[in-house]
């Protein structure tokens, strides 16, 4: 198993870049500094689109446009707090923030799926330039600087 991916019993899984599963199933993400060693511990996720979102995040945060090709998934809009070239504190937390983010709306999806569950997409999670909330009742980023701050441990 390496960090670039993972391989959790199949050859039909999707590998993400930047994502590896623990032994006791779950998922972690980090990503290397540009031009260093050193490296930025992105969170633990339960789904491995979480680790992999956050990664994308993280390395767009880093690299900034040119680093399109090494994304998970494809980037059509971004949160707000989202700039090339943060600090290294600022690039966890927005990539934490985000991982977050999609594991609370995959833990509702499957705890209580809607009639009709919409295909996925980063659209579903990236709305107007903020972190949409993940119960659909406005909570959120705004363009007023509120952070969204989510736990995987809040919904256990």
């Amino acid at each position: 198993m390496s960090s670039d991916g993972y391989i959790a019993g199949g050859e039909d899984e999707r590998k993400y870049k930047g994502v590896r599963r623990r032994k006791w199933g779950k998922w972690v993400s980090e990503i290397r500094v540009p031009g260093s060693q050193e490296r930025i511990w992105l969170g633990t996720y339960s789904s491995p689109e979480a680790a992999a979102v956050a990664h994308d995040i993280a390395s767009y945060c880093l690299r900034g446009g040119s680093s399109r090709k090494g994304f998970n998934f494809p980037v059509t809009s971004l949160p707000a707090s989202v700039q090339p070239d943060m600090s290294p504190r600022s690039v966890q937390r927005a990539a934490s923030d985000a991982g977050m983010a999609v594991d609370a709306q995959m833990i509702l999806w499957n705890s209580s799926p809607p009639p009709a569950r919409p295909e996925m997409s980063s659209e579903m999670f990236w709305g107007n330039g903020g972190c949409r909330d993940v119960d659909g009742m406005g909570a959120g980023s705004s363009a007023g600087g509120d952070v969204l701050n989510l736990s995987v441990e809040d919904y256990f």
